[in-house]
């Protein structure tokens, strides 16, 4: 039985035509492992990581994996649907080169029909949309929105950062924030960050995780094993952080609406919720 992890905060990619390093990623501790079959697998080996992933999603496997097809619009993702969508293993897809609403509707619907033959069998497989345009930005809302079988939005940016020109990190900001809202505003969890392609650069990394939580992602995509802990270290709260949120739960129990601490703080319901979401992403441990 595949054990699905609350909160998950590392995401790691491995390509779909390797099977031996997939069979490391799931045993590397990420969250959820994320089985490539588009960026990361060249042409002439599309068939065979198609095969590959179906044959090792025959049975759930021992952490959540998810599968990221090949461009939606494109020749090579109704063949990826229908090999992967059925299997049992499948805990999500994930949809790259997303623009609007309506591919997401169309996905979801082929998913589905691949899954469930009849309408009565059950929601299709979880998806979510990768947002790697100008465009796609643009129209955040109504795909986060767009399909209840819709649990996630997130940046690709390293294509999102060729189509803007952007030479600059920061440059990204109000992109990745404008994503961030959206999710919030289409009631999903927050966005996971993109990955940091140096796998080097574990400082940098940890530099920027702290830069996109400040932004409001949680958790992040990872290339190589070696970028989770610095992650999941960046992303779980603080021993501060969690001090301060006992402090504001305990004083919400009081149930006397509006208050203030004793260091002056003021807390009300959304300052509580807050603080609750804390404790809940530190019992993830």
């Amino acid at each position: 039985m595949t054990a699905i992890v609350p909160f998950p905060l590392t995401w790691l990619y491995v390509p779909g035509d390797r099977p031996r390093v997939v069979a490391k990623a799931l045993a590397s501790g990420a969250d959820v492992v994320v089985v490539d079959l588009e960026d990361a697998v060249a042409p002439d080996r599309k068939e065979y990581a198609r095969a590959a992933t179906a044959e090792l999603l025959g049975e759930p496997p021992p952490v959540p994996v998810h599968v990221r097809v090949n461009a939606v619009d494109g020749p090579l993702a109704a063949a990826d649907l229908a090999a992967v969508a059925p299997r049992p293993g499948l805990a999500g897809l994930r949809l790259p080169k997303v623009t609007s609403a309506e591919q997401v509707v169309r996905v979801a619907a082929h998913a589905k029909a691949a899954r469930s033959p009849s309408p009565a069998d059950g929601p299709g497989p979880p998806l979510y949309a990768l947002l790697e345009t100008a465009l796609a930005v643009e129209r955040a809302y109504a795909i986060a929105s767009a399909h209840p079988s819709l649990r996630g939005v997130s940046i690709g940016e390293s294509d999102l950062r060729a189509d803007l020109g952007v030479q600059q990190d920061s440059g990204l900001d109000w992109s990745r924030a404008r994503v961030v809202v959206a999710a919030r505003a289409a009631g999903l969890a927050p966005p996971a960050q993109s990955v940091h392609p140096d796998i080097r650069d574990l400082e940098g990394l940890a530099v920027s995780c702290a830069h996109g939580r400040a932004l409001g992602f949680l958790g992040r995509a990872a290339i190589h094993p070696r970028q989770l802990p610095v992650i999941e270290r960046a992303y779980l709260p603080t021993d501060r952080e969690l001090e301060e949120a006992e402090t504001i739960v305990k004083a919400a129990a009081t149930d006397r609406g509006a208050q203030a601490l004793p260091d002056g703080r003021f807390v009300d319901a959304a300052v509580v919720a807050a603080a609750q979401r804390t404790l809940a992403l530190a019992r993830r441990c």
